[in-house]
């Protein structure tokens, strides 16, 4: 027998109780059954959000969310800037081109973080950009950008919006939407939320929502004024995920009970308990400055590929972590602490990590790793 565990930084483990919410019997998503669900989802999210204005939710998986993100506020041929630091940064550069806006990537070394300076010269050099494109966690590297830091300098420009991709840092990191001035946050289900893919939600700022009056971008399935619209009557535009969402509903009862501050507590706590891990066993990790307390990317040794590594932690002891993407793959393997996560995560995750090491050959002393997340994780 092999008992499987997923730590990866999503799809993540789903409780109990969500799975069994799921189990309900279908409601039709027009009938008045479905009113008290939708809105109940609709307080939960602008609580999570830490938000007044309304949380959209799509039918979609996150990428739904930033696609909708770019043709709902923008016109061919505006000017924007990406933060491109991985994987995910490529993905805002790619989505914005195939609408036709004009992009003018920051580009930062794969690890390290956006200095939100180079984001501010930027938009003094040229006052027509009107949009940021960002990542909160770049997933691809385990890098945290500093959001706060950079909303600061964005809303001192009054023509230009900043949109955030939280799928990642969403429930992970302390995400104050109204507080910095995020315009657009969009978020997905199966990172911190809890929950299988399928969904995505998405913040808008009244600012952002002037600037939908005047975006002239094609759209249907992804159109946010009629999601908008359809929401104040408890609807979606177009057939609601109903189960999805009664799942939706219990993941967030769990996270209130648990407390938005301790729930952000839990998850520092465990991602500092496995860098420092990861460290005593005596690698580096991928993240050089500012890493997440999503997931931890952790560097290879020497003569030992991380394809490998991420294969056998799956195969031979049931522990699905993710590998590394384009051009860091084989050289690093990821951890994820999100979401349903808890102490025993990281010490499966990181004595499972000293075992298929030791199998590969690489000197180090088993039990370190695990004693030093132990010893933090008591305090």
């Amino acid at each position: 027998m092999l008992k499987k565990y997923l730590l990866a930084p999503g799809p993540t483990p789903v409780p109990s109780s969500v799975l069994l919410s799921m189990a309900q019997p279908m409601i039709h998503h027009r009938s008045p059954d479905f009113l008290p669900i939708l809105d109940s989802a609709k307080k939960g999210l602008k609580w999570l959000f830490q938000t007044e204005n309304d949380v959209l939710i799509l039918c979609s998986s996150g990428t739904g969310g930033m696609v909708g993100a770019v043709t709902n506020f923008f016109n061919a041929g505006d000017k924007v800037i990406v933060v491109n630091g991985g994987k995910f940064g490529e993905r805002w550069t790619k989505i914005c081109q195939t609408y036709g806006l004009n992009v003018k990537e920051i580009i930062v070394e794969w690890g390290y973080a956006v200095k939100p300076s180079d984001i501010e010269n930027e938009l003094k050099a040229d006052p027509d950009i009107k949009g940021v494109f960002i990542q909160a966690v770049e997933t691809s590297t385990g890098v945290y950008y500093d959001v706060e830091a950079i909303a600061k300098i964005v809303r001192q420009f009054d023509n230009t919006l900043l949109i955030v991709d939280a799928i990642s840092a969403l429930v992970a990191h302390d995400l104050k939407t109204d507080e910095w001035g995020i315009d657009i946050m969009v978020g997905g289900s199966q990172k911190g939320l809890m929950l299988p893919a399928g969904l995505s939600f998405v913040s808008i700022s009244p600012k952002a929502w002037r600037a939908n009056e005047r975006a002239k971008l094609p759209r249907f399935y992804f159109n946010l004024k009629k999601e908008h619209e359809n929401l104040q009557k408890n609807q979606t535009n177009f057939s609601s995920p109903v189960t999805l969402i009664i799942a939706l509903n219990e993941a967030i009862k769990l996270l209130q009970n648990e407390g938005l501050q301790n729930v952000f507590n839990r998850h520092t706590t465990l991602a500092h308990a496995t860098r420092e891990a990861v460290k005593a066993i005596g690698l580096s990790l991928y993240s050089k400055e500012s890493p997440s307390n999503s997931v931890t990317a952790i560097e290879m040794p020497a003569g030992i590929d991380g394809q490998t590594v991420y294969k056998t932690l799956r195969e031979k002891y049931g522990v699905t972590g993710a590998g590394g993407q384009d051009r860091a793959r084989g050289k690093i393997i990821r951890l994820a602490h999100l979401g349903y996560a808890d102490v025993f995560d990281v010490i499966v995750g990181i004595a499972s990590l000293e075992m298929t090491l030791k199998g590969l050959g690489y000197p180090l002393e088993l039990g370190k790793g695990v004693a030093k997340a132990q010893e933090l994780l008591m305090r």
